[in-house]
């Protein structure tokens, strides 16, 4: 109800990054301008990442006046970023209320791809996850998911760095399908043909698995990819590691699984941390593969990632799965005919990997 308010509140006072393409349009007419203007508009903000009004020549000085006093272009403030060895970017914004959250660019040499956060801190408390022990402040509105992703292609631009992202995961801080609405609509204008048109192929949403949320998913009309945060094969287990299974045990989200790819042909991405002496025996491999049988995922096995030093919560008690131990889960897997990877590690030297993300400025 608070994302829904915040959100309705920036629409109502005319926020740029909140409206789509049809909210574009009807409020140019009401200006008594063209329905073309809105494409217009859009192309600058999302193809050509230009904010300013005053850049936007193609449209009349009236017009771009009047933008500037009555739509706002509320962008978030970059506080830092950081360069990793391996070329992977991290930046910390600030919200227009004080609020910080971190994404992250991830450089594959051929292509690009944006991390982004969709809530302030995550209400899940993963027993591994530095970002789950901020505790949950608000959810991101529509303009606030987005403007991370437009600021890191702006970026892109700025540094020469060739072309825009390819990519987009919605991999960072906080749970997704915990601000369905406003992720959702954040994904309709990035595939929009008259604003980012990025195609459906290129965004994944990544979840904890939250049912409803899979559930929705299956029927949302731009087919996106979907990966799940699994890490562990028993309920017992996963209960202990992500406390969201006890809402919605592996029965549920397997049945879930089983409609979105069902109803959408896609296959599915199932995301699991290889934690020393907790997931990581070759037995585990087994109860994995019976409980997703028929499913055919792809499975991504994660070097566990240390959280951030001094962090309120940080699980000291977990350690990275040797490489002795991590090869012999994909020997079992591999005896099972299941599709994996090892996810090669980025940008660990900058906090920059999967569950480090704390949205604090370093030195």
């Amino acid at each position: 109800m608070e994302t829904t308010n915040r959100q309705e509140q920036n629409e109502a006072a005319g926020d740029a990054l909140s409206l789509s393409c049809e909210q574009w349009q009807a409020r140019l007419e009401e200006w008594g301008e063209p329905r073309f203007r809105a494409g217009q508009v859009c192309q600058w903000i999302y193809a050509r990442k230009v904010f300013d009004y005053h850049e936007m020549t193609n449209l009349s000085k009236a017009l771009r006046e009047r933008l500037c006093g009555e739509v706002l272009m509320t962008l978030p403030i970059q506080i830092q970023e950081q360069l990793s060895q391996d070329g992977t970017r991290k930046f910390l914004w600030q919200m227009a209320d004080g609020q910080r959250v971190e994404s992250v660019l991830l450089d594959h040499g051929g292509h690009k791809t944006a991390c982004i956060s969709t809530q302030v801190g995550c209400p899940l408390k993963c027993a591994f996850c530095a970002t789950g022990a901020l505790g949950f402040t608000r959810n991101l509105t529509v303009g606030e998911i987005l403007g991370q992703f437009l600021m890191m292609e702006r970026r892109c631009l700025d540094r020469s760095l060739q072309e825009g992202v390819n990519n987009i995961v919605f991999m960072g801080m906080g749970e997704p399908l915990l601000n369905e609405a406003n992720v959702l609509e954040a994904i309709r204008r990035l595939n929009h043909p008259k604003m980012r048109n990025l195609g459906a192929r290129h965004i994944t949403i990544s979840t904890s698995g939250i049912v409803p949320g899979i559930e929705d998913l299956a029927d949302f009309e731009i087919p996106v990819r979907l990966s799940v945060s699994l890490h562990a094969p028993s309920d017992a287990l996963r209960s202990k590691l992500m406390p969201v299974n006890r809402t919605y045990p592996l029965s549920r989200l397997v049945e879930a699984l089983r409609l979105y790819r069902q109803r959408t042909g896609e296959r599915i991405t199932i995301e699991y941390v290889l934690i020393d002496g907790v997931n990581d025996d070759p037995q585990m491999a087994y109860e994995m593969a019976a409980l997703l049988d028929g499913l055919n995922p792809y499975v991504n096995l994660i070097p566990y990632n240390v959280p951030p030093q001094g962090l309120a919560g940080r699980p000291s008690q977990f350690q990275r799965s040797p490489d002795a131990r991590v090869k012999a889960f994909c020997a079992a897997l591999t005896a099972l005919h299941i599709e994996f990877e090892v996810r090669r590690e980025r940008g660990s030297d900058i906090l920059a990997a999967c569950g480090q993300l704390a949205a604090r400025a370093r030195s």
